[in-house]
Parts: C-alpha cells; sequence; structure tokens
C-alpha cells in the first residue's frame, strides 16, 4: 500500500523528525480540556473553525519505540475492546459500574442513622438545658412526717403533706418490692434506668388499641417524675424523665432507688409513700403487712384513685391478684404461696368509731410551730392523749346524740377531758370527724350561759362573801335589764350556796352588780379564759362567748387547789432518729384562787350535785363538783364538772346557732358527762375534791342558824339555769340578752 492510501486511512508512520517552525501546532483542542468529551467540551470557541484541528489532522503524537502504548488523552474514547473502570462520565460506551438496589439501601440508611443520631443528640441536649444543671441536682427532700402517739405509744394519726412517714428498704418484708417490680418493672434490676423493650411493647400495645395507653415507664423513670417533673404528658416531659432516670441509675444503687420509690408514690385516699398506705388501707405499718396486702399496695400506684380498696374493694382485689401471678411468672413467689395468698385476699380495715382521735391530732398540728417552729424532718410527737378515756368520750356523745339528739334537736357536741394540771386527755371536736373537720372543742366560741357564773360567786367570795350569805331572790332591775328565772317565781331570801347550785339569776345579777362586771372579768382571765370578755351587767349570766377547752381549763383550778393551768396537749416532741427538740418541764401559773375559796368554791358546786341542775350525774364513790349553763332559747347547753383526779367539760347545740328543744345543762350534758367520767374513772381509787382544810363542807357549817326564816332548800328543776326571756329593754337591744 502506498502512502496516499496510508494516509487516506489516517494512518502515519512513525518519524523521529523534528517538526518545522509552520508544522508545530501547540493550540488545544476542544478534547485536551478537563471534560473534553462532553457536550460542552465539543461547542467551538468564538471565532474559530468548526472544522479540525491541525494537530487532530495530523494523526496521534508518535511513540518512542519500545515505549508502550502512547497515553490516552483526556476526553478520548476507550480503545475497542476494553473496558476502564475510570472512563469518562459522558454515560455513552462502558462506565463504571453501578450500586446495587442493596448498596444504596445499606448507605442510605447509614446515612439516614448517623443524621438521626445527630438530631436525638440535639433534642437531648436542647431538653437537658431545661433541666438544672446535672452537677447541681439533688433528690429533694421528703416533705416531713409528724407522726403524733398517744401517751401510751400508740399511733393517734400522721400529719404531714405525706401522711406517713419513711421507711428504709431493709425494714420492708422482700415481697414487698418485689410485689412492685413485678407489676411495674420486671427488668427493673438489669436496666439503667429506660428499658427500650418496655418502651417497644408499650408502643405496640398503643397502636393495637388494648386497655388504654401504655408509656413503658420504668420504676426509674416514674420516680423521676415523680421528684422533678410535673405529670402532663407530653413528648418534652418524658425525654426529660429519661435523662433524670439516667442520672438517678448513675447516683444511686438499686435499691435506694426502690425506696425512694415506694416512700414517694402516691397511693390515693392523701397517702404518699407505703408507710402512709399501709396505716390508710389496713391500719398496721408497711412492715407487717402480708403478701396479698403487699400485692395490693403495689397494684394501687396504676390507678390510685380509681383502685383504692375503701371504695372500689372488688377492683383492687382483682388488680391485687394480678400482681400475684405476675410475680409467680417471675419467680418470686412459689406456687403455695401464691394459692396461700389468693385464697387470703386482703381486706380494707375500716376504723373503728367516728376518728374523733383526729381532732386532737389537729390540735397538735394548731400548737406545734409554738413549740419547734419550722420542721425539717421527720418528727414524733409524744401527747398527753389517754386512748381509753378518747375512746370513752367519743362513746359517750356519739352514742347520746344518737339516741337523744333528734329529740332535743341537737345536732353537734364537744367533749374535753384533762386532769387537774391541764393534760388534756380527750378531746372530741364533734360526733364525726369524717364529716366534720371543724373543732367545735377548740375553735367553737359559744354562750356558757349559767357555767360561766362560778367566776361571779367567786368574786363574790373574794370581795368577802360566804357560802352561807344570804341574798334576797327577788325581781332585780339593771337599767333596762330585768332577769328572770326559769320559773318565773322568786324564794326570798336565800343562801348563796343554794343560789349556785339552784342556779338562781336574781342573785347572779345582784352580785355582779355588787363587785362590779370588771372585777368578775378579772377572775375569769385569772382562771384561764382567753377569749374576750364584755364587761357588762349580763357577764353574770354568761352572755360573753368562750370555747369548751378555755371553759374547762379555767376550772381545773378549782379541782387541783387553786394553781392556774395552761392546757396542754404536747408532752414530747423527738425527731424520728432519736434527738429531744422539747420536752414539758413543770410549768403552772402559779396560785389564782386562795385555799380558803377554794373549799368554799368546790363545797358549793358540790351542792349542784346533790339538789341542784346536776343531780342525775351519777358518779358512784367519786365527790363531783361542776355547774350546768343553757344560754338563751336553749341555744347552747353545758355542763363542766370536776373530781379530784379529772375534769371534763360537755357542750351540745347546732353549728348554726339554731335554738334546740329545750336541750339544757341538765339533761343531754350531764348524760355524756357521767358516761365519759365513770369510764375514764373506773378502777381508780376516789379523790377527795380540794379543800386546804380550811373549809370543813357543808354538814357542820352549812346547818349552822342564821339571820331570818329561811325557806327550805328546794331541788332544782333542771331547766332552771336558764332566763325566761322576756320583752327586750335596752340592755338586752345592746348585748343581745333577752
Amino acid at each position: 500500500m502506498d502512502d496516499f492510501d496510508r494516509e487516506r486511512r489516517g494512518r502515519r508512520e512513525p518519524t523521529f523528525d523534528m517538526p518545522g517552525p509552520d508544522e508545530l501546532d501547540l493550540r488545544l483542542s476542544p478534547r485536551d480540556r478537563a471534560g473534553g468529551g462532553s457536550e460542552m467540551a465539543r461547542k467551538p470557541a468564538r471565532g474559530r473553525s468548526k472544522g479540525p484541528s491541525k494537530a487532530a489532522a495530523k494523526g496521534p503524537a508518535p511513540q518512542k519505540r519500545g515505549a508502550g502504548p502512547a497515553p490516552q488523552r483526556r476526553g478520548a474514547p476507550p480503545s475497542r475492546g476494553r473496558s476502564s473502570s475510570r472512563s469518562g462520565g459522558n454515560g455513552r460506551g462502558r462506565g463504571r459500574r453501578r450500586r446495587s438496589l442493596l448498596g444504596h439501601l445499606v448507605y442510605s440508611t447509614l446515612v439516614l442513622g448517623i443524621w438521626a443520631m445527630i438530631a436525638v443528640a440535639g433534642v437531648v441536649a436542647y431538653h437537658a438545658t431545661q433541666l438544672p444543671p446535672i452537677d447541681q441536682l439533688e433528690v429533694p427532700k421528703r416533705p416531713p412526717n409528724i407522726a403524733i402517739l398517744a401517751a401510751d405509744g400508740a399511733l393517734l394519726a400522721n400529719r404531714g403533706e405525706t401522711g406517713g412517714s419513711n421507711v428504709p428498704f431493709e425494714e420492708l418484708p422482700e415481697y414487698l418490692p418485689d410485689a412492685f417490680v413485678a407489676i411495674e418493672d420486671r427488668r427493673f434490676w438489669s436496666h439503667w434506668g429506660v428499658d427500650p423493650q418496655g418502651i417497644a411493647r408499650a408502643i405496640v400495645t398503643n397502636l393495637r388499641g388494648d386497655s388504654g395507653l401504655h408509656g413503658g415507664s420504668t420504676l426509674t423513670q416514674q420516680l423521676a417524675k415523680n421528684l422533678f417533673l410535673t405529670q402532663e404528658r407530653t413528648v418534652s416531659r418524658k425525654i426529660q424523665e429519661a435523662i433524670l432516670a439516667f442520672w438517678l441509675e448513675r447516683n444511686y444503687s438499686k435499691a435506694e432507688i426502690l425506696e425512694l420509690y415506694m416512700n414517694r408514690v402516691y397511693f390515693g385516699a392523701g397517702a404518699y409513700g407505703v408507710e402512709a398506705a399501709a396505716r390508710r388501707y389496713f391500719d398496721k405499718s408497711a412492715r407487717d403487712v402480708t403478701l396479698s396486702e403487699a400485692a395490693m399496695l403495689a397494684g394501687l400506684v396504676q390507678q390510685p384513685s380509681r383502685l383504692a380498696p375503701t371504695r372500689n374493694p372488688s377492683g383492687a382485689q382483682a388488680r391485687a391478684e394480678i400482681v400475684l401471678r405476675a410475680m409467680r411468672e417471675e419467680g418470686l413467689i412459689d406456687e403455695t404461696r401464691l394459692v396461700t395468698a389468693l385464697s387470703r385476699p386482703a381486706r380494707a380495715v375500716r376504723p373503728e368509731g367516728s376518728g374523733t382521735a383526729n381532732y386532737a391530732a389537729d390540735y397538735v398540728m394548731d400548737v406545734l410551730d409554738d413549740f419547734v417552729g419550722t420542721v425539717e424532718g421527720d418528727i414524733v410527737v409524744m401527747t398527753t392523749i389517754d386512748p381509753d378515756v378518747q375512746s370513752a368520750a367519743e362513746a359517750a356523745l356519739t352514742q347520746t346524740l344518737a339516741a337523744e339528739g333528734e329529740r332535743y334537736g341537737v345536732a353537734q357536741g364537744a367533749v374535753v377531758t384533762m386532769r387537774p394540771d391541764g393534760a388534756i386527755v380527750a378531746l372530741v371536736g364533734g360526733k364525726d370527724y369524717r364529716a366534720s373537720q371543724f373543732n367545735r372543742a377548740t375553735q367553737a366560741r359559744r354562750q356558757p350561759g349559767s357555767s360561766f357564773k362560778p367566776f361571779v360567786y367567786l368574786a363574790a367570795l373574794e370581795a368577802g362573801l360566804t357560802p352561807d350569805t344570804v341574798r334576797e331572790d327577788r325581781p332585780v332591775t339593771i337599767g333596762n335589764w330585768s332577769p328572770e328565772n326559769y320559773s318565773r317565781d322568786f324564794r326570798g331570801p336565800v343562801r348563796l350556796r343554794e343560789a349556785l347550785a339552784l342556779s338562781l339569776n336574781t342573785i347572779a345579777a345582784q352580785l355582779a352588780a355588787e363587785v362590779g362586771p370588771r372585777e368578775v372579768v378579772r377572775v375569769a382571765q385569772r382562771l384561764g379564759i382567753a377569749s374576750p370578755l364584755d364587761p357588762n351587767a349580763s357577764i353574770a349570766l354568761g352572755t360573753s362567748e368562750v370555747t369548751p377547752l378555755e371553759l374547762t381549763g379555767a376550772f381545773a383550778a378549782f379541782a387541783n387547789g387553786g394553781e392556774g393551768v395552761i392546757p396542754y396537749v404536747i408532752s414530747e416532741i423527738h425527731s424520728a432518729d432519736g434527738p429531744v427538740l422539747y420536752r414539758r418541764g413543770d410549768l403552772s401559773l402559779g396560785r389564782v384562787i386562795e385555799p380558803e375559796h377554794v373549799a368554799m368554791m368546790n363545797a358549793m358546786m358540790h351542792e349542784t350535785f346533790t339538789m341542784g341542775t346536776a343531780r342525775s350525774a351519777d358518779l358512784p364513790g367519786w365527790a363531783g363538783a361542776g355547774k350546768t349553763g343553757t344560754s338563751q332559747e336553749f341555744r347552747d347547753a353545758w355542763f363542766v364538772g370536776y373530781t379530784g383526779a379529772l375534769v371534763t367539760g360537755v357542750w351540745v347545740g347546732n353549728d348554726d346557732g339554731t335554738p334546740t328543744r329545750r336541750a339544757s345543762g341538765g339533761n343531754l350534758p350531764v348524760a355524756i358527762w357521767s358516761r365519759t367520767m365513770s369510764a375514764a374513772l373506773a378502777g381508780q381509787a376516789p379523790v377527795a375534791l380540794p379543800g386546804g382544810g380550811v373549809w370543813q363542807g357543808p354538814t357542820e357549817l352549812w346547818n349552822a342558824p342564821v339571820a331570818g326564816d329561811l325557806p327550805p332548800a328546794p331541788v332544782a328543776n333542771e331547766n332552771s339555769d336558764w332566763q325566761r326571756p322576756t320583752e327586750p329593754g335596752f340592755i338586752e337591744r345592746i348585748f343581745g340578752i333577752y
């Protein structure tokens, strides 16, 4: 083949001759540029010919012999019959291998997973910033519990926000925490605060719509929510809950977390913590609950208000059976114990009586700040309450009102019993604490009526009169006020001892006028009456209001020989771990009545039992003294009486002040007093009333002749201490008495 043919076929023989200046072309063609194989590269440059360049027309550059194939120019198509994974990407010819569908999925999943992790980390970091700094985080203190104990150590009540004390984990029976783990968090001992398996199960359950919404929260998460967060159900709160759960798991042992949980969770009926719940539902400590009771307690935390055994016993029992079977599945109990527990289901205990010991506990809380100030931790308050006397007073009030209350139109009452030194042994502020928490013994101020008269007579004795002093029972007018006796008749000359026993209004009014109303007020306040007293003429008939507690405390001075007392109910306070915070010493207001006057007053008020308005009082073997009282229109009925060992005050009436159906001090109050005192003094040796050796009693001195002819001492009508209403005058309109 000649040279011409070879040239036509584009083939040239290699030559080693150097080209001349006219033949050398150093210009770059579009194929020599980066990406020269693309459409952009094939576009001609502006102003240039669209034909091939000289270099292209000359063919490929010569190679040195033995050097192998010439390197391919960028943008040139690959040689035929060869493939290259690094060939150009112009979409024509054989390119690099395509990634498989599985590869794409793996790669996409990996990328998405990384971004998801970054997103989650961002979300967690954001919500973590809404919490207190982790290095400053600490478990908040449990609100302090105040355990109020009777004089014999029996628990009267728990007070505080929780309703029960904290119980250490090691003091609980093993099956109690096991019950919580079995029903609330089966993997509690193995997870790190959050249980992914539990969360997945909850999501599946929620998607199926089975039995409401499930959150998949661990016990640690629930504790975190109770300690640090609100009860709202939001994604934000759940994220914070998980963060705090990790923090709890890092800083506390599993046993400590479980102890915190059981002592903080809500069990319904105002009970926070397992001790409060055990006391509330089973009347025992959490240390002593049975297996079936433990299962019922563990089952309550899911829905404490709905499942409380006091209001839904069947629901609580059904839930307890689920807990027991869960414990068996987890191997926490054997089949024998399961069968035994199922055959002996727990039963909520309804407290006996009307719960009036809570009135005493409420009074403790009213005065506690005066002794210890702010309470920082759990404390124990020892009181002077005698459970037997408290029960006797409660039974006397509730049973008497149940039997006679409707007949007399009386709905409520109060009883206070104390030792002569002022130690309160019983305090009943109403007939049913569950129905009304208003403490009538300490908070209700009512007119005492004639039960206020002993202060009038004591003022008269201190002014120089004696029990044998004679005054005339006759019509009396003081200003526009004309007091009358219940019988609306007059007895003429009577001794003071008889006038007090018969509760003659005219004599009391005369004595108050003689000594002056202000002196009567001073005497009453000296003996312990703290309520405001109006020094007016009607003070003699008890028109100023007082509470049962202070009136009973004032009478204690007659029972103890003349020492003033401040009624008290707290004897000692100590912290739950032992140190004593307060202990009552020998406190007294000192002498407030001279011994001879004590003897005279006791002798006169003893006549109330023998011939006066309290003659129906039954106290075999004991010398008693006291005074009945009935306010105007029979609105209030009182009796405050005492022996040398105890003082008891009783009030009955209606909370709204409506008149009763002729209830007077001589009927319902005396009956309640007799039942209370008989039970409280049972088995005790009788103690004489204080006389101080000055007044020898009525037998000798009161039988001595006196000037003038006196009628024989009459027997009082039970209502004779009440003043019959008359047309009100000026004084009556001012002071509201008629």
